[in-house]
């Protein structure tokens, strides 16, 4: 357990180092694409993943969730779960072809026909890599996997790049949405090393499937509960409307991904290995847990103060509408980051049917919220959307940790050392900018503020909140790194 242990930090801040990087290149990528195209051509495209988005969670059907959190799986097993993923795929990639004259008719653009049609080939692309994924996943090699990640992104970042420069509009944005995947199920491919025998009829995946669909269940009610507002604003408001609060939202949503898959791939692969031992389970939730607060807080705090400077430096004047949207949409980064980390928890101990009551609970609650702030626009809807989600923060931890070693005050002692960390960090950027803020340019202002608050907010955690001896631990651990456990070691743990 002690080398799991340190598999799981290593593996972690890998993960982590990736998803930074991540991060950052997708900020520079967004930038840059801001400034070749325009609203309408982000919203075109927006109008289309709003909808084939649904249709993507289908691709897994909760199957590699399942690979993983079995303790043991066969190769018969895996073998079938592969075709099964490979059928979903050609069904979904059919399927939304079939629909396309739909999705155009519904937003009265003829457009949108062939764009959709060509996004469907994500589906088959997908599909191909998924038990791949899961394979990796399940020997904890989360190296690998993150620089498959980044590369793949790098790639397709790189083709929408150059066709946008090239004068190709919104289709460049369609590429990148289908090299991506392909990129990825390609590498995933070569780093495995691992090809699919053929399906067998008794292989014992009807309980794995089972499981799996139910996550996938839950997982398209809260899709649809988080991405019906990008549907609406494109019904009612138009190709513009959403691609202004679609940047905002990708601003947002950018971290919130990115923290949630670098902690939250390791974290559940973790979690179901020690799903029969409470203490050490509760051990590895609250560290995981802490470590995403640590790192959402601060991007709350920031795109709440600086909102304005940091749409005009990364995306330019012309996006200054999605400046409000962005304060508005910036609680939603804390509810995530205190919400979706529950999921790791549920999933690993098996209770998918108590998340998908949640997901049934929180969707009506959410939609709720959209359609109050409907008539009032992309700004009416991103304050509907912050405000529901902030509702259901408490009600949602409670109802999580009921019949599980972690308690509410657990939860609420984890998050009170970053929460008040940030709430004195921010009070002397803030002070800075109501008092001086007028005498400086958008980019020395953000950086002068940024800067201020990430050393105060730092400073804090470490002493104030005596947080400082969780992260030596951490780097303690890496160090030990020098002669790490060789990549499939805990393919049977």
């Amino acid at each position: 357990m002690k080398d799991l242990k340190e598999r799981t930090i290593r593996g972690g801040v890998a993960r982590l180092a990736a998803q930074i990087t991540n991060f950052l290149f997708r900020l520079g990528s967004l930038m840059v694409l801001a400034r070749l195209l325009g609203p309408s051509d982000f919203g075109l495209v927006g109008m289309v993943t709003a909808f084939t988005g649904v249709l993507n969670l289908f691709r897994d059907f909760g199957l590699s969730t399942a690979a993983v959190q079995r303790p043991t799986v066969t190769e018969e097993q895996v073998s079938t779960l592969f075709w099964i993923n490979v059928l979903v795929g050609v069904l979904l990639t059919l399927l939304t072809v079939a629909v396309a004259p739909f999705v155009a008719a519904f937003y009265h653009e003829p457009r949108l026909t062939w764009v959709t049609a060509v996004v469907a080939t994500g589906f088959l692309f997908n599909a191909l890599g998924v038990q791949h994924s899961a394979h990796l996943q399940r020997q904890m090699r989360f190296t690998a996997l993150a620089i498959i990640n980044t590369a793949s992104l790098v790639i397709s970042t790189a083709v929408a790049i150059a066709m946008a420069k090239i004068g190709y509009g919104y289709w460049s944005l369609v590429a990148m949405t289908v090299v991506f995947p392909l990129a990825m199920t390609i590498a995933l491919w070569f780093t495995a090393a691992w090809l699919p025998g053929l399906p067998r009829r008794r292989a014992g995946v009807r309980s794995m499937m089972h499981f799996g669909g139910t996550i996938t269940l839950n997982c398209v009610i809260v899709y649809i509960a988080y991405n019906m507002e990008k549907v609406l604003l494109g019904r009612f408001w138009g190709a513009d409307a959403i691609g202004i609060y679609g940047r905002a939202y990708q601003l947002v949503n950018i971290p919130t991904d990115n923290l949630n898959s670098a902690v939250g791939e390791v974290a559940f692969s973790a979690l179901s290995r020690v799903q029969d031992d409470p203490p050490r389970l509760r051990s590895y939730f609250l560290k995981g847990y802490s470590l995403v607060l640590a790192l959402s807080l601060p991007i709350t705090f920031l795109c709440a103060l600086f909102s304005n400077d940091a749409i005009l430096v990364l995306l330019g004047p012309k996006w200054h509408d999605a400046a409000s949207i962005l304060r508005w949409l910036a609680p939603t980064i804390l509810a995530f980051a205190m919400i979706n980390p529950f999921g790791w928890l549920l999933f690993s101990l098996g209770r998918v049917m108590r998340s998908l009551k949640i997901a049934l609970v929180i969707a009506p609650l959410v939609i709720g919220g959209y359609l109050i702030g409907l008539p009032y626009g992309p700004k009416g809807v991103a304050l509907g959307y912050s405000v529901a989600m902030v509702l259901w923060i408490f009600p949602n931890i409670v109802w999580c940790v009921q019949g599980t070693s972690i308690t509410v005050r657990d939860v609420l002692e984890t998050l009170s050392r970053p929460l008040i960390s940030g709430i004195v960090a921010s009070l002397l950027p803030l002070t800075i900018q109501i008092g001086y803020g007028q005498v400086l340019s958008p980019l020395p202002r953000l950086i002068i503020g940024c800067t201020l608050f990430v050393v105060t907010y730092v400073l804090m955690l470490l002493f104030v909140m005596g947080q400082k001896e969780f992260y030596l631990n951490l780097l303690r651990t890496l160090r030990k790194g020098n002669s790490p456990v060789q990549d499939g070691a805990l393919a049977s743990a």
